[in-house]
Parts: structure tokens; C-alpha cells; sequence
């Protein structure tokens, strides 16, 4: 684990896995829907951080089966990486209630002029 921000893609990846195991597809179209279209996970570049996020201890394989001819693997969070998602969360929290914070300082008053 680490104490760094997570980089977007693993971040969705993980909030994509939160709620429930999914399999490859599945998760593109979950961070697809999360990120509103913004980021689009090509298959290669899915599956090489799929790989890396089970090394690192974040996902596990939640399932194997074969489905068509092709083996398909569902993934699911483990504790870890439910550690590492909610670390990251708060760290977004507290970001951007700061940069509110700042930005209230700047606000107009009603003349016009900031405060």
C-alpha cells in the first residue's frame, strides 16, 4: 500500500469495484458511467492495472468461469484495497473542502468587490 494519491484509472478502478465483484467488461462500463464518459479503459491498459492492483493486495480474483470457450475472471476488493479506497476518499474530502474554504475568502461581496 501507499500513502500517495492514487493515480485516476486506479481510482476508478476501485471505486468501480466498491460495491460488488465485477468482471473486465463490467468494469469498463462502470468506469465509464463514474467518470460520465470522461475515461474510457481500453482493454490491454484494464488487465495490466487489473494485474498490477492484484499484486499489490488491493483486488483479489473473486471468480473464475468459463463462459463461451473464454475463461472469464470477476474481481472484487479486498480488505486493503477497501483501506486504500476509503484513505483516498477522505483525502479527496478534505481537498476540496479546503479549496471551498479558499475560494470563499474570494468571494464577491454584494458591491462587487472581493472580500
Amino acid at each position: 500500500m501507499t500513502e500517495r494519491p492514487l493515480q485516476e484509472p486506479t481510482l476508478l478502478l476501485l471505486t468501480a469495484l466498491a460495491d460488488r465483484p465485477r468482471h473486465g467488461y463490467a468494469i469498463v462500463q462502470e468506469v465509464d458511467a463514474i467518470s460520465g464518459g470522461r475515461v474510457r479503459m481500453r482493454t490491454g491498459t484494464l488487465y495490466g492495472a487489473l494485474e498490477r492492483l492484484v499484486q499489490q493486495g488491493l483486488i483479489e480474483v473473486h471468480r473464475e468461469e468459463v463462459v463461451d470457450g473464454r475463461l472469464r475472471r470477476s474481481y472484487a476488493l479486498t480488505g486493503d484495497g477497501r483501506t486504500v479506497l476509503a484513505a483516498e476518499a477522505e483525502r479527496l474530502r478534505a481537498t476540496a473542502a479546503e479549496a471551498e474554504r479558499r475560494l470563499a475568502l474570494l468571494a464577491p461581496n454584494p458591491k462587487g468587490a472581493l472580500a
